[in-house]
């Protein structure tokens, strides 16, 4: 089995993942609660990569990445080294093709948070950041896990957009699904085999991890004291997930 193209692969996607879960975080919460008249055109712009094929994305990346363009003659005279067929431009080109994945589930999960409890939490004295930290974030908890299974998932099965930004220089930019092709070209149906095989573990581990978490997580069960049906608490879920509203205090 070719390690080498596993260990770059694994390499990149856990690069992208933590990158990419910073970036998309404030992006999708914006989308989930903003009002501006321009929003559908953001959110255009970031579902772009899904349905483009990777070869377009690849090959619009590699002319923005070029030593020619303004974004890579920058690069180049700060690092000295060009984007183009280096493991930096694989990990920015795999930023951009993962993005959809990272913003879906996120803002889905930012939309089902109940508006009342992040006023509560302001009302409290909280600062929008607090409120975000010690509220919003972790009743999404759901949703970011699962924008970090996704991302991770889609970084290591990638192969047009690789192909086009990294080539297929061997130890640098080979991935294993660049691998799984030139095997397969070759003739070596075997280690191509192994190293479907691999990923194929790898893609079914992360569906579990996700049908195991779920989207945006469960709403805290209801105590029953004293033999009766209490109501249902209109703030927070319970501590695994988020903050009660005699929690508040707590945080502030």
């Amino acid at each position: 089995m070719d390690f080498t193209a596993l260990t770059i692969t694994g390499k990149l996607a856990l690069a992208v993942t933590p990158l990419l879960l910073c970036l998309c975080m404030p992006l999708a919460y914006w989308l989930a609660v903003s009002g501006m008249p321009g929003k559908r055109y953001v959110e255009a712009a970031c579902n772009l990569p899904m349905v483009l094929p990777p070869t377009v994305l690849g090959f619009g990346l590699l002319m923005v990445m070029s030593p020619s363009s303004p974004f890579g003659a920058a690069w180049e005279s700060l690092f000295g080294s060009p984007l183009p067929f280096s493991f930096s431009g694989l990990v920015i080109g795999s930023l951009v093709y993962s993005l959809p994945f990272g913003v879906l589930p996120m803002r889905a999960a930012f939309e089902k948070i109940d508006p009342g409890i992040v006023e509560a939490a302001r009302c409290s004295g909280m600062t929008h950041l607090q409120a975000f930290r010690h509220v919003i974030l972790p009743n999404a908890m759901g949703g970011v896990t699962a924008s970090a299974a996704l991302i991770f998932a889609h970084t290591v099965g990638e192969f047009g957009v690789a192909l086009m930004l990294g080539g297929s220089i061997p130890g640098r930019t080979k991935v294993a699904s660049i691998a799984i092709f030139e095997h397969t070209e070759s003739l070596e149906y075997g280690q191509a085999g192994l190293l479907s095989l691999a990923l194929l573990l790898i893609s079914y581990a992360t569906l579990l991890f996700i049908g195991r978490h779920g989207l945006a997580g469960r709403p805290a069960p209801s105590r029953i004291p004293d033999g009766r049906q209490s109501r249902r608490r209109p703030a927070f879920q319970d501590s695994k997930r988020g903050f009660h509203a005699d929690h508040i205090h707590a945080v502030r």
